[in-house]
């Protein structure tokens, strides 16, 4: 797959607790880019989508750290 964003999808650096949250979206990207062509809409929803996955590695990390 050729998709240059499928690299900030990556969670395999991270601590076997936030893969376990990163993964999902991660699985999901990847998924989106072998079913869609590239396109702008196509950008658009793994942009959001990373978006959604950024803030559900932040909620974890606050609800470990109060």
């Amino acid at each position: 797959m050729n998709e240059p964003m499928l690299r900030w999808f990556d969670y395999n650096h991270l601590p076997p607790k936030l893969q376990e949250v990163s993964k999902p979206f991660g699985d999901l990207a990847g998924s989106l880019v072998s079913k869609l062509a590239p396109s702008a809409e196509r950008t658009v929803a793994l942009r959001k989508l990373l978006e959604s996955k950024d803030a559900a590695v932040r909620a974890h990390i606050a609800t470990e750290h109060p």
